[in-house]
């Protein structure tokens, strides 16, 4: 089966940085056996989008690849051999679209949306079917493709890992994606947040979602014994790691006897001097690094969100035809909570 028209998508081109993305026409795709076809209504993008537009996501991928690991939209087609699902119902994906349940395996990268196999960034998407995620009947498109890998990522180290309970402290770096639906998250839990800034008008944004203890990190060099001292000496239970060894001495030193550490990302590259691990022994703490999560994780992520009526964070939306608009913007870095293109 097929779509009856071209449709259109971005592809990374050579990736050379965010000007060899480009824009073009597809013929109508046949849909394999196990498979179906999503139109799709809204996707979001990640970091990782960025650094793959400059080739920096491990090796460079075929010039043709649709970029784009997160989305949401309506199923409009099925292959061969699809059952339990309609044509008209409303989906999502995990990135990982092998990855259904159970641990981590390196062969998830193997079929990674908008990295491995063709992602969200077009009018229209294959999946495999049992991949889907049927979207709670009052989640909007936006909403689902907002919540995607950083929210299942988020969900990982908070409740997998941090088996996180009412009056935990988080500690969650930076107010990007990952960072601000870790606060969301916990905040649908009953804990407490510190989250850390350069500005302070993205803490009071923070604040605003429910963000208990905000520490500017550039006027206040010291955040880490900031926010020990804003815990009453205590410290942290769980730590969503995003900015990697760079601060990770930093937010081993915030943690609480016990703590849980999700390591999950390297914005902050990698330091001259290596991380300080010892006081991974002095508090029995546990480090974890953190590979996104699986299709189950996402329909447990969605359907928490649902019952909480917990809308994600959307910084700002663009249209399908402003993609590269939406990449630019999230590369200059002012946004608090997700970038997402809609229609």
């Amino acid at each position: 089966m097929s779509v009856a028209q071209p449709f259109e998508c971005f592809e990374v081109g050579e990736q050379t940085g965010l000007s060899a993305l480009r824009k073009v026409t597809r013929p109508a795709p046949a849909i394999p056996p196990g498979e179906v076809l999503v139109r799709v209504r809204a996707a979001a993008l990640n970091h990782r989008d960025l650094t793959i537009a400059k080739g920096g996501y491990g090796p460079k991928k075929p010039e043709n690849r649709i970029p784009g690991g997160d989305g949401a939209g309506e199923v409009v087609a099925l292959g061969e051999g699809v059952s339990g699902i309609e044509v008209g119902t409303r989906v999502t994906a995990p990135h990982f679209v092998s990855w259904i349940d159970g641990e981590f395996q390196p062969g998830v990268f193997m079929a990674d949306l908008g990295s491995s196999r063709d992602g969200w960034f077009s009018e229209y998407i294959l999946l495999p079917a049992n991949a889907l995620v049927t979207l709670p009947e009052s989640m909007s498109f936006e909403a689902a493709a907002a919540w995607g890998a950083a929210g299942i990522t988020a969900w990982t180290v908070l409740q997998t890992l941090g088996q996180i309970k009412p009056g935990d402290t988080i500690l969650t770096l930076g107010t990007g994606g990952v960072s601000i639906l870790a606060l969301q998250i916990a905040t649908m839990a009953g804990a407490r947040v510190a989250i850390t800034s350069s500005s302070d008008d993205k803490l009071a944004v923070a604040r605003e979602l429910g963000a208990d203890i905000t520490v500017n990190y550039r006027s206040n060099p010291d955040w880490a014994g900031a926010i020990r001292a804003a815990t009453g000496g205590r410290g942290v239970d769980i730590v969503v790691e995003t900015v990697g060894l760079a601060t990770l001495t930093q937010s081993l030193s915030c943690c609480a006897p016990n703590a849980r550490v999700g390591l999950l990302g390297a914005l902050g590259g990698r330091p001259e001097q290596g991380a300080d691990l010892g006081g991974l022994i002095l508090g029995n703490l546990v480090l974890k690094g953190i590979t996104s999560g699986n299709r189950r994780m996402l329909e447990e992520l969605l359907r928490a969100a649902d019952a909480n009526q917990v809308e994600p964070k959307i910084d700002r939306r663009f249209s399908f035809a402003e993609t590269l608009a939406a990449y630019e913007y999230l590369a200059g870095a002012g946004h608090v909570g997700k970038v997402v293109i809609a229609g």
